[in-house]
């Protein structure tokens, strides 16, 4: 029993560390598509549309999804380097 409540305490804790990421994923996706935007089109397509959908879902409190679509869009953006 103690570990259950041990593990349900450090995804409470967890749960806003989640929260605090997303703005700054945000900020660096937005910040590297201002200064070294990639080259091909549809990955600017795809890194926005991507940005916007974590963005929503970072609104609607569904972190740990904003965080995986957020570091997708990074991804992409990493790759077209």
């Amino acid at each position: 029993m103690r570990r259950l409540f041990v593990l349900l305490a450090a995804a409470l804790i967890s749960f806003p560390l989640w929260a605090m990421h997303c703005p700054q994923d945000m900020a660096k996706i937005d910040e590297m598509l201002q200064s070294d935007p990639p080259s091909d089109p549809e990955v600017v397509a795809k890194v926005k549309e991507l940005r916007a959908e974590g963005e929503a879902l970072h609104k609607s409190g569904e972190h740990a999804e904003s965080a995986r679509v957020l570091a997708e869009a990074l991804d992409l953006l990493s790759a077209s380097e």
